[in-house]
């Protein structure tokens, strides 16, 4: 099983106009439960190589683990996969780290989640690799920025399994590949 996990504006931009610009997440208690409930459910966490460096960066900071403790633990002691095409070593190192080259390599039997990581969720869809997408639109539109599907090649039908609705507006929309289409 792989699912993707992934927070999007309204108007579909999972980030703003510059990398790692996020002020706009809307967390709260009943997210940061929701958070450490979701990583709970799967054995290894898989990152594309900018996300895994943004989240290797931050997660193992004092900041980090002052602030959410309860996620930072989860997020540092996760057995953690770098997707990525280069040999070298995702910097910077953190525990529990492996690199794989090929995504084809993550179907293991495992269950795996990706987080953020637009390219490699949208890639892992095209090559028929995940089995879930959620996705939680936060109400905020920012009218511009870097779109979930933007490195889309083709269409990609999706159908609704599931939806939950949180206290601070929060939507959680989880979508299966649809063959019927």
């Amino acid at each position: 099983m792989i699912a993707s996990f992934i927070m999007v504006t309204l108007d579909g931009f999972f980030e703003g106009d510059h990398p790692w610009e996020l002020e706009w997440h809307r967390t709260d208690e009943e997210f940061n439960d929701f958070a450490a409930e979701q990583l709970d459910a799967f054995d290894t966490l898989v990152f594309g190589r900018a996300t895994y460096e943004g989240m290797a960066r931050y997660w193992p900071s004092d900041e980090a683990v002052r602030t959410d403790p309860q996620v930072a633990s989860r997020m540092n002691e996760a057995a953690k996969i770098v997707v990525s095409r280069t040999s070298a070593a995702p910097t910077p190192a953190w525990a529990n780290t492996k690199l794989v080259k090929d995504p084809r390599e993550l179907r293991s039997g495992r269950k795996l989640l990706v987080l953020g990581s637009s390219l490699l969720t949208t890639s892992l869809l095209e090559e028929g690799l995940l089995d879930e997408l959620r996705i939680m639109v936060n109400p905020v539109l920012l009218g511009s920025g870097r779109s979930l599907a933007a490195s889309a090649r083709r269409r990609l039908p999706l159908k609704l399994l599931g939806r939950r609705e949180f206290r601070n507006g929060n939507v959680l929309l989880t979508y299966g590949p649809d063959e019927q289409t």
